[in-house]
């Protein structure tokens, strides 16, 4: 039976870059994959991009409405052998019941799905995508990165400017020139004056 792994971690962990590293060995062996993401993340646009600097376009894009199963079969259908992996970037961005199709594809289908995303924003909350995956996946591996005090980092502290902001949507792509920085429990609370998942 096909398994749905989540592989997880803070900004900066090194998702991107073992998606793209895992679609390397499967396609290295002759077996073909197909590469998606959440159409909310507009970050590289069709691209997924890696800090060391490697990019790849993804195969299809799922936007919120949209059913990941049929977006899935319409890019798998395009060549004639079958998909041996679904990986997916930014996996945080899909709406619970995408995550339930996710599950689905590597159950009924036999084609394991390798999810990989955070766990929680800038103010500590669960993604839902993420919640849900927590909740189903067969897999979970946390892949670490560590805070600027050298212990590991768990959060995400949002940065606008030379400041730590604790306010605002969830997701902030496009507009203010924002960054993030994965931060350690002990640093997070630092920052955020004590206060966790703030609004």
């Amino acid at each position: 039976m096909a398994k749905l792994y989540f592989r997880y971690g803070a900004m900066n962990s090194g998702k991107s870059t073992g998606l793209l590293q895992a679609a390397f060995n499967y396609e290295e062996r002759g077996q073909r994959v197909l590469l998606a993401k959440p159409a909310t993340d507009t970050k590289g646009e069709r691209d997924i991009v890696s800090r060391l600097g490697v990019t790849r376009r993804v195969d299809f894009l799922v936007g919120r409405e949209e059913s990941v199963t049929e977006v899935f079969e319409a890019a798998a259908a395009l060549a004639d052998e079958p998909v041996a992996c679904l990986l997916v970037d930014e996996a945080q961005f899909f709406t619970p019941a995408q995550v339930d199709e996710l599950l689905r594809l590597a159950v009924e289908r036999g084609v394991p799905v390798l999810a990989y995303g955070i766990r929680t924003d800038f103010l500590t909350h669960a993604f839902p995508g993420s919640a849900r995956l927590l909740e189903l996946a067969h897999s979970l591996e946390e892949l670490k990165t560590i805070c600027r005090c050298g212990r590991k980092a768990m959060f995400n502290g949002r940065r606008i400017g030379d400041g730590f902001v604790f306010d605002g949507d969830q997701v902030a792509i496009d507009g203010e020139a924002v960054t993030y920085e994965s931060l350690c429990a002990t640093c997070y609370l630092q920052e955020s004056g004590g206060r966790l998942g703030a609004s």
